[in-house]
């Protein structure tokens, strides 16, 4: 992005946006709102026509399954063909297997049609909306790359489920449950659409390699992105970092409607309140700790806000409802304050694309990707693992004692010399002589 162009938008500027990428930002909300629109109503659905719950839960587990593998290949394909045709692909690959859900699998009932249209299309979300985050790594100055982060997470998550939801209870009112499948994909449509007519960004039209290794083959290309984790071992580190950054968070919503319900004694609407504030929140500040991040330095927002923030605060939002019996007030406080800190693992895409040169910019995205992927698994499985042994006190303790792991791996392992926290350490000079030595 040149200067002419920051000068020509101050007021993106000062927001932390890159103004070549502004309309990226509205794309992957208006596709987000379209992919989050069924999140609180599929499975119900699907159990109430034709499928039982137990069928309609193993529908949505290989879905996620192919969430994870489109996490990857958005990093992974974006090095090969760049980000702008992941996204494209991506963006056609949900159209299309949506419209065979909606108008041949679901009106007939059809179990592995279902479970390959619906299941199938879980690539494609994740193709369109990480393959845009690759981009603004790609395309954001250093100095701004931790509020882009900011912003791109504001319209991920206020996408899915936030306001996906919200067009759900408005819309299935009006036209109905499945009218409103259709709904979803009209607005995964206009994404797309906005995404190829307005952003002009040039650097996400090719692909993230220099010319010396654009003569390699497609294997070997795709594998840089599994390859790196022991040719850059700080990227194997920052992978574990982000594999915990939401590893608890999906633990914890196994397990927390029950224990706000029966155990604190909440009502469902009361519960869904709290979650649904919680989210708003959380989303909020995502920008706003991006723009901390790249005044104060990358790797200590995510150690201490992130890490030591996180672990802290989901004690609280665990406990302190016990403590007091139940009060709503502070039960939401605490909640917010959980939902706020988890917003200091924004850094991590910035130090992710910083540990490595612009030949793995890529490839350091992809792991990133694929990383946020497997949490979605490993907290749900870690819980299921942990409760049996310990009980739910245990799997709280241990939830926190990773976010401390997280803390320790981000200030001692995730040291990068484009940090702008950065600048005046010695140890980050080191690292760039270390980092300018090629990998083979």
């Amino acid at each position: 992005m040149k200067t002419s162009d920051l000068n020509q938008h101050p007021l993106l500027n000062k927001l932390g946006i890159p103004p070549a990428l502004a309309w990226g930002y509205i794309a992957v909300l208006i596709f987000m709102i379209g992919d989050g629109v069924e999140s609180n109503y599929l499975a119900p659905y699907l159990s109430k026509n034709g499928f039982t719950l137990d069928i309609a839960a193993t529908i949505i587990a290989f879905y996620g399954i192919t969430v994870t593998i489109g996490s990857w290949l958005a990093g992974s394909l974006s090095t090969l063909i760049g980000p702008r045709r992941v996204m494209l692909v991506g963006g056609l690959i949900w159209v299309i297997f949506e419209a065979l859900f909606l108008s041949i699998a679901l009106p007939n009932k059809n179990l592995t049609l279902t479970l390959l249209t619906y299941g199938l299309r879980g690539v494609a979300y994740p193709m369109f909306a990480y393959a845009f985050l690759v981009w603004i790594q790609a395309a954001a100055p250093t100095d701004m790359r931790g509020s882009a982060t900011g912003w791109f997470w504001l319209s991920f998550t206020g996408g899915l489920p936030t306001l996906g939801s919200l067009v759900a209870i408005f819309s299935i009112g009006v036209m109905g449950e499945y009218a409103t499948f259709w709904l979803s994909l009209g607005l995964v449509a206009c994404g797309v659409v906005i995404m190829l007519v307005a952003v002009k960004e040039r650097s996400g039209y090719a692909p993230l390699l220099d010319e010396a290794h654009r003569d390699k083959s497609t294997v070997r290309i795709l594998m840089g992105g599994i390859d790196i984790l022991w040719r850059r071992p700080r990227i194997a580190a920052a992978a574990v970092v982000r594999i915990i950054n939401t590893t608890p968070y999906f633990g914890f919503f196994i397990f927390l409607p029950g224990f706000f319900t029966d155990k604190i004694g909440f009502s469902q609407t009361e519960y869904l309140s709290l979650i649904t504030i919680m989210g708003l929140v959380g989303m909020s500040f995502n920008p706003v700790i991006g723009k901390l991040s790249d005044r104060i330095g990358w790797r200590r927002v995510l150690t201490f806000f992130g890490g030591i923030g996180s672990a802290i605060s989901m004690l609280l939002m665990y406990f302190v409802p016990q403590w007091t019996h139940g009060n709503f007030f502070l039960c939401v406080v605490f909640a917010c304050l959980y939902g706020i800190t988890l917003c200091g693992y924004v850094p991590a895409a910035a130090l992710f694309s910083s540990l490595c040169d612009t030949k793995d910019k890529g490839n350091s995205m992809a792991i990133y990707c694929f990383a946020a992927g497997l949490s979605t698994f490993f907290g749900p499985a870690l819980y299921g693992i942990l409760n049996t042994l310990f009980g739910t006190n245990g799997v709280v303790w241990v939830y926190a004692s990773l976010y401390i792991v997280s803390a320790l791996l981000s200030w001692f392992f995730l040291l990068s010399p484009l940090d702008p926290g950065e600048q005046n350490n010695p140890a980050a000079l080191r690292v760039r002589i270390l980092d300018s030595v090629p990998s083979k």
